[in-house]
């Protein structure tokens, strides 16, 4: 199953956009500001959250839309259409993004059960040495693209967090905080438990690979409190008087990090090279876009990812992408370094925010 009959309307540059007969590996080429990265930025907004940019809804429209924009595409299986999903912003409600599933009104988080959508962009590449916030989300990101229901439970404990906040400044009911607290823990301990599930998951896949050419990564998921409801409910109980005084709530999964290291060297990822952070995160993309292929129709967006690849390190990864089971999309300036795929993928020149099949 894979995106196919992919249409963008008044996204970004892309006025009126539409790419057929796709195929596992997809290329995109271009000059820098083309308009490339703006089409695997919509692919990733046919997937719970805010996209690989993490952009704000307004910065989203072209100048031509009036304030909205859409996305559309179908999910083709052995040729035939089995599912057609898009998502819109309407000019006269531009800070709501609305879905459909073959016409029919959805919820955003209802895109996860059609598609594990995964990504790779260079912004990512500070990922290691970005703030513990970071790696929170990137958890949160790959953990959903495994179990759609994680991002309602990350939603209602920040949201019941929020709440326990406001009340131990401005309250000290007891009753009201009793109730708060039982709700962020039962939607932190999910929290915790998908964040778990996830590095654990991830670390037995990359035990399964090899250890070259990219470096592999080990992962330690580090909690930053009580991981069960009952334990996190208790303690939050308990630290309500230092909470009080440091005006935020210090124990939970707001707390959490990602512990990662290189293997063999046991190097802290945060100080090694460029290059190394770059190979962990790549060998981290591929062995997450394994688990997320194994129950839904998994896609796989990378930008820029060929760019600083020596050319043993570029034909491996090819070698992986063509033996996978994602649908995937990659860009670059100009076809020459992804000349061992040319043969088999699907190739569109993007300028200016139009599209020509080559």
């Amino acid at each position: 199953m894979a995106l196919d009959r992919i249409a963008l309307s008044h996204f970004r540059n892309h006025r009126q956009t539409e790419l057929a007969g796709t195929r596992q590996l997809n290329l995109l080429v271009g000059e820098n500001g083309a308009g490339k990265t703006n089409i695997l930025e919509a692919l990733s907004l046919l997937a719970p959250g805010r996209g690989l940019r993490r952009a704000a809804l307004p910065e989203l429209p072209g100048p031509h839309g009036g304030g909205g924009f859409q996305i559309g595409a179908s999910l083709i299986e052995q040729g035939h259409e089995s599912a057609r999903i898009g998502t819109f912003v309407e000019p006269e409600r531009p800070g709501r993004r609305l879905v459909r599933v073959n016409g029919a009104e959805a919820s955003a988080q209802s895109l996860s059960e059609w598609l594990a959508i995964g990504w790779l962009t260079p912004a990512m590449d500070g990922l290691f040495m970005d703030s513990a916030g970071a790696r929170r989300r990137y958890m949160d990101r790959l953990a959903l693209a495994i179990d759609p229901a994680h991002a309602r439970h990350v939603s209602r404990f920040e949201a019941a967090l929020r709440e326990r906040n406001k009340l131990l400044e401005d309250s000290r009911d007891a009753t009201w905080l009793d109730a708060i607290e039982a709700q962020v823990a039962e939607h932190g301990a999910a929290v915790a438990e998908g964040r778990m599930a996830l590095v654990t998951a991830l670390a037995d896949e990359l035990t399964a690979l090899p250890d070259q050419p990219f470096a592999k990564p080990i992962l330690t998921y580090l909690p930053g409190g009580p991981t069960t409801r009952e334990e996190l409910r208790l303690e939050l109980a308990r630290q309500r008087g230092r909470d009080r005084a440091a005006g935020r709530s210090l124990t939970g999964p707001q707390r959490d990090e990602l512990d990662v290291v290189m293997a063999g060297s046991g190097q802290s990822a945060a100080s090694c090279s460029t290059g190394e952070q770059k190979a962990m995160l790549i060998a981290l993309t591929l062995a997450h876009a394994v688990l997320a292929a194994e129950g839904r129709p998994g896609v796989m967006l990378l930008d820029e990812v060929a760019a600083h690849l020596d050319p043993v390190r570029r034909a491996a990864l090819f070698e992986r992408l063509r033996t996978g089971r994602a649908q995937v999309w990659l860009t670059g300036t100009e076809p020459a370094p992804f000349e061992d795929i040319l043969g088999e993928a699907a190739v569109w020149r993007v300028s200016a925010g139009t599209v020509e099949r080559l």
